[in-house]
């Protein structure tokens, strides 16, 4: 999610030529939109990321379920 913001920033800002942002290169905010599509494509993956993601919400899912079914006594 930082990389996402971090990209969002750095578009703004060197459309908008702000300050320094103004003569830096493009290429530098390709880099880092290169830098977030291998993390999201590689490196969660190879750290299990998202499976611990896709878990963590079905075990909110079936708790949700568990509540709802027996919490209204």
């Amino acid at each position: 999610m930082v990389l996402i913001i971090l990209i969002v920033v750095l578009c703004a800002l060197r459309y908008f030529e702000v300050g320094f942002f103004a003569h830096m290169s493009w290429w530098w905010v390709a880099g880092v939109f290169a830098v977030a599509f291998l993390w999201f494509e590689f490196g969660e993956k190879m750290l299990g990321l998202d499976r611990r993601r896709a878990h963590e919400s079905l075990e909110q899912a079936r708790e949700d379920r568990v509540k709802r079914t027996f919490g209204k006594k």
